[in-house]
């Protein structure tokens, strides 16, 4: 008897099933964050940074971990509300994203094909092999950094789309799986920003490349993305790890932390991923000068109401249908969940 798998209702149950399973095993995959080896790197220079900070007579492996598995940061009312909605935006996130990179890439396909209908097709590469392998690797992750940055900015600076984007400033503590606390709007603003920079610097270096032009890979996976995740899960952690004067450069875990700030002078800085210099260009750019302590989460009045999974997908839809309405004066009133 034919097995259930060689039919098409066996293919769909196959693909759903593959859905489902998505969230539990992206630790296998090198494109995710959550990639194992990413997580090992992370907790290495969690016990280096742990280390380097403390004084000699004061470290201990007991005190290390007391202070790396503190439950009040990964059993909190937050980091549970983010483990449940991780589950189910594991499973939305493919749908999403998926076809969006595809048309970055056919979007980054018509891009050099008005260059050429500009400037008149190459007959041969404008660099030799190396060289544009080199500099096609470093434009992509720039470009595809300031999309990232733009799509970011966006979303905190449009006062429709902060609704969407509040879903992930709400946490209040912040742990690897807060950078799935994304709402699907979020993750489509995001998609189209990404999508952006990918076009740009296909578009331009498949131009150049006379129509054939790779990026150097490891594991996988874009070499400066690679080294990025590799740090990225500190991000969103406990763990204080500052660049120093590098923090001009490079976007630091630490700042991103302060980015996840509720105080003030910390509003929507540091809206970069990789690079600083977009904050820079843009004013939201914020070096600390020494380690800062504060409180995480909006700072808006409704801190700890916005950790359900229900809550987190249709209020910021009900929220922006009250900034849209006629009459509205544009200011937000918060009803308990």
């Amino acid at each position: 008897m034919e097995s259930i798998f060689g039919t098409d209702l066996g293919a769909i149950l196959h693909e759903l099933l593959l859905r489902v399973m998505a969230p539990f095993v992206t630790f296998l995959f090198p494109e995710s964050m959550l990639y194992w080896p990413y997580l090992l790197s992370g907790l290495a220079i969690a016990i280096l940074v742990y280390a380097w900070t403390r004084p000699r007579r004061d470290f201990s492996f007991a005190a290390m971990l007391k202070a790396g598995l503190d439950p009040r940061i990964w059993f909190a009312k937050s980091a549970r509300a983010d483990y449940r909605f991780y589950v189910v935006n594991g499973i939305l996130y493919p749908l999403l994203t998926a076809p969006i990179a595809l048309s970055g890439l056919a979007l980054g396909v018509a891009v050099s094909e008005a260059i050429a209908a500009w400037r008149g097709p190459l007959e041969d590469p404008a660099l030799g092999p190396i060289a544009i392998r080199v500099a096609y690797t470093i434009a992509f992750f720039v470009c595809l950094d300031f999309g990232r940055f733009l799509a970011h900015y966006a979303l905190h600076k449009v006062p429709l789309l902060w609704e969407f984007h509040k879903v992930h400033h709400s946490a209040e503590v912040l742990t690897p799986i807060t950078s799935g606390r994304l709402h699907p709007v979020d993750l489509f603003v995001m998609g189209l920003g990404e999508a952006f920079g990918v076009a740009v610097a296909t578009g331009l270096f498949f131009y150049l490349g006379a129509g054939e032009v790779t990026v150097y890979t490891a594991l996988g996976l874009h070499v400066a993305l690679m080294v990025y995740y590799a740090i990225g899960n500190l991000r969103h952690s406990h763990v204080w790890l500052s660049y120093g004067p590098l923090n001009y450069v490079f976007i630091s875990p630490a700042q991103h932390q302060i980015h996840h700030s509720r105080l003030p002078k910390h509003f929507d800085r540091n809206c970069g991923f990789g690079l600083a210099i977009w904050d820079w260009m843009f004013g939201t750019l914020y070096v600390p000068k020494e380690r800062e302590r504060f409180p995480m989460g909006l700072g808006d009045g409704t801190d700890g109401t916005w950790h359900t999974v229900r809550g987190m997908y249709l209020r910021p839809f009900v929220n922006a249908y009250r900034l849209l309405k006629p009459g509205s004066d544009g200011k937000q009133t918060y009803p308990a969940e």
